[in-house]
This record gives C-alpha cells, structure tokens and sequence, in this order.
C-alpha cells in the first residue's frame, strides 16, 4: 500500500514536472517572439536589450496548497513550481501545482495538476508600483463532466488590477481586486477584493525574517457559488498571517496560518462543509519551502 501511494506521488510529481515544462517552453518562446521583434524594431543594441528583460524561476514544496482559504491538495503536500519573463513594464509567467481534487481516491480523478499562465504590466508611478493583468487557470486532464464526478468546467479566466504602496524599504502594503465573469465549476461571476502587508526585518547573519499577512474578501452571485464555494452565503472572508525567512535571496522557507468566515454547518446546505476529505476551509498551519533561481 505504502510503496503504491509513493509510485502514485511520483507519478504525480512527473506528470507536474512535463507540464511545467512544456508551458514553460511555449511561453518562453511566445516572450522571446514578442522581445525579439520589439528589440529589431527599435533598433537597440543586443547589450541594451538584455538590461530590459529577465528570466527567473523557483521549484518548491509545501504541506498544504491553500488557495483563497480552501485546500486544494485535501490536506496533503505537494510540488509547486514557476517561471517568470519580464520585459520592461511587460510581464508574463506560468506557475505550476500538483492537486488533489478527490481525497479518498476511490472515485475518479477530477484534477490532479494546476497551470496558471498570467501576464501583464507592471509600473512604477513614486511610491507606488502598478500592476494589471489577466490570470488563466487551467487543469490539464481534468475530469470535469458533470455525469461522471459531479464536476462542471474548471478552467477559468480572471482580471487582475491593484497596486503596492512602499512607504519605506522594509515596508510594503498592498491592494488587489480580481474579476472573472465564469468561475471555476461554473460558479458565475465572482469579485475578490485582497489587501497585504509585508514588514522585513533587520538581517540577522544570513536570514532576512519578515512577517507578513493578508485579508481578503470574495462575492458571488449565484445559486452554484452558494452551494460550492460560500455554504449558503453569497461572500465569504479569507485570511493569513505568518513568517517568512529568506536566506541570501535563494532560499526561503514560509510558515502560514490560513483561515476562513464559511460556515461548517449551515442550515440548508452543507455539514462538515470546511472539514470533509477535500476542499477543506477551516483554519490551518502551513509551511513552504521554496528554491528561487
């Protein structure tokens, strides 16, 4: 049983690891399309040009992939990963996470990888750096049909807007709200209004601690957002706080506190809403490791 559940991660983590790869090579080449017809057409040297664009990535691994207060791996870890490419003001990028979206594994699978490609621009104005783009969520091999797992069409598209303030260099405060006119599961329209604060902390040898948290809030509309996703409310409250060690800008290690306003119990809709095998949105500790390169 053991040994089958670790080939079954492996698997899993394979699977993940050629996804990654192959949307990262397509974007790379889209980006690399996009800059190098910008780069002929303005005439710039090749030494100019490489000052204005940057590849950068990370590979990591959490206990718990958390998204807007729900679990999305059924409490188990997971191996996370992404890749970015900046051009300027210009940004695009795709990130990469295993999933667990049937827990008791005895049915079959609704989706065992995520793929987010995004992309946008990004500005300084003073204190201030905006950012407005676009967010494509997508699950590669979904089983989303509804007569066989109950699931209806996961991929989905959002709108991204918002900003960050630094009032100081160890300071950061930001606000973000993200829009989709279809969520996923066929959710209807859903608004998300999030607002971060980060404060970095003295070095101390080669640590640079922060702390840092988030409060967010989510409305929907529709009769499937309350039964799916707010338990018989149209909105709900998401949040986290936690600590962050960075060390020398490559490695970094994340410990979180995640919670959540849905009801459990509700009268008329759910029971174990937040506690059951999968989606799980009740509060919950949570630590990341991450390698940046």
């Amino acid at each position: 049983m053991v040994t089958g559940e670790l080939q079954e991660r492996a698997g899993e983590t394979i699977m993940l690891a050629t996804m990654v790869g192959r949307a990262t090579a397509a974007l790379y080449f889209l980006v690399l399309t996009i800059v190098g017809g910008a780069w002929m057409a303005s005439g710039v040297s090749a030494e100019e040009a490489k000052k204005d664009w940057t590849i950068t990535g990370a590979i990591g691994v959490t206990t718990d992939y958390n998204f807007r207060g729900f679990s999305q791996t059924a409490r188990k870890p997971t191996v996370q990963g992404n890749a970015d490419f900046t051009y300027k003001w210009f940004y695009a990028g795709v990130w990469a996470s295993g999933l667990d979206f049937t827990g008791n594994k005895n049915g079959p699978g609704v989706a065992t990888v995520e793929v987010d490609l995004y992309g946008g621009v990004r500005f300084p104005v003073g204190q201030f750096e905006f950012d407005f783009g676009g967010i494509g969520y997508v699950y590669p091999g979904a089983n989303d049909r509804v007569a066989v797992t109950g699931f209806r069409e996961l991929d989905y598209f959002e709108f991204k807007g918002g900003a960050k303030y630094k009032p100081t260099d160890a300071l950061t405060i930001g606000a973000f709200g993200f829009y989709t006119l279809e969520g996923t599961n066929q959710t209807g329209r859903i608004f998300t209004f999030e607002g971060t604060v980060e404060y970095v902390l003295p070095k101390v040898g080669i640590v640079t601690p922060s702390i840092s948290g988030l409060v967010a809030y989510q409305q929907g509309e529709s009769a499937s957002y309350r039964a799916l996703v707010g338990n018989g409310s149209d909105s709900y409250v998401y949040w986290n706080a936690g600590v962050g060690l960075g060390f020398d800008d490559r490695f970094s290690l994340d410990f979180r506190y995640w919670d959540t306003t849905i009801k459990n119990d509700a009268a008329g809709f759910a029971t174990n809403f937040c506690t059951g095998q999968v989606f799980q949105c009740d509060g919950k500790f949570i630590a990341t490791a991450k390698v940046t390169f």
